[in-house]
């Protein structure tokens, strides 16, 4: 079997891009990368082209709608983390002066990872590296990182 190719790098250029990406890890959590990657453009389309500010505005009748639109994976749980996640991101820039200045606050990869896993909904290790990788910041080898988080 092929080993899959690691997933393109951006350089985000604004908060979209990083809750883009972060809501991609979110929906990917449980479930099959092409189904998501399917059903991606359609999502972006969706969620008001991932616009943190938009989506934070959101509420549980927005949400109903969601709900029955079939370009989204409808998972209830996962598009209430999606608002939340946005809320977080805009209160995190606010608070550092921008969201990539709370990405490299932390002493280190794993704490960073820790701080990513309790400030945001649904995010995992394997999800959290993912992020990490596709927005350009530095992760530790992939091997190291399986060896390391199965300790």
């Amino acid at each position: 079997m092929t080993p899959m190719a690691p997933p393109e790098q951006i350089a985000p250029q604004g908060l979209s891009d990083y809750l883009d990406i972060m809501s991609k890890a979110v929906f990917q959590a449980g479930m099959s990368w092409k189904v998501i990657e399917n059903k991606w453009a359609g999502s972006r389309e969706a969620l008001r082209e991932f616009d943190p500010h938009a989506i934070a505005e959101m509420d549980d009748v927005d949400i109903d709608e969601l709900m029955q639109d079939t370009r989204v994976v409808r998972n209830r749980k996962k598009l209430e983390a999606t608002v939340h996640n946005a809320r977080t991101m805009i209160s995190l820039d606010e608070e550092h002066g921008g969201f990539q200045t709370y990405l490299r606050s932390h002493e280190d990869f794993w704490s960073t990872v820790k701080s990513i896993r309790k400030e945001f909904k649904f995010m995992g290790d394997m999800g959290t590296y993912y992020f990490l990788f596709v927005v350009g910041e530095e992760v530790i080898p992939h091997d190291q990182f399986d060896a390391e988080r199965k300790k």
